[in-house]
């Protein structure tokens, strides 16, 4: 059994032994305070069939808590839209914001376990970046995580996964991701 109090995420130890100096070596950063780290990880499923069905938006709050470990929020319209049959404060979705040993246990858990199990996957796009140091992508199956029984899913949603670093520039944050062993294709 793992003791919480001393158990440090294998991410985190890397960041901490590795990840760390050679950043510094390769950006030249005059103090330590510098060098970019991850900030937190944001989970985001959007429920389109939310509007004919609200209990479709509690059983993507489930099955995305299972896989942030963490209770995940749902999501309600701020306004209107009639075209979309949308009306204010109807729930569309959910999210989690995932910080410290759970973040880097997710990041570990998405990069070994999760992005092997994707179909057809050659990488992930490397020009996802915002331009202040944050990458986004988008999985087409939230099914690829372990955590989620396969024969329990109704149906196979969507999810966005929003990477903040405190990373001032995208080169910055893409090599830290690298240094994450994150498989960019280009």
């Amino acid at each position: 059994m793992l003791d919480a109090a001393t158990y440090t995420p294998r991410l985190k130890t890397a960041y901490r032994e590795k990840i760390r100096p050679a950043m510094m070596e390769e950006f030249g950063y005059k103090n330590a305070m510098m060098i970019p780290r991850l900030d937190k990880i944001v989970l985001n499923m959007g429920v389109g069939e939310a509007v004919k069905d609200t209990k479709k938006v509690k059983q993507a709050a489930e099955e995305l808590s299972l896989i942030a470990g963490q209770k995940a929020v749902i999501t309600k319209a701020k306004k209107s839209i009639a075209g979309f049959r949308v009306r204010e404060e109807m729930p569309l979705g959910c999210k989690v914001t995932l910080r410290g040993d759970r973040m880097y246990e997710f990041l570990d858990r998405l990069i070994t376990i999760a992005m092997p199990r994707i179909r057809d996957f050659r990488g992930v796009k490397g020009t996802s970046f915002d331009g202040r140091g944050n990458y986004a992508m988008g999985l087409k199956e939230h099914i690829v995580f372990p955590e989620i029984d396969f024969d329990k899913v109704d149906e196979v949603l969507g999810m966005d996964i929003i990477i903040c670093t405190t990373a001032p520039t995208d080169a910055e944050a893409k090599a830290l991701l690298k240094h994450f062993n994150m498989p960019f294709s280009s």
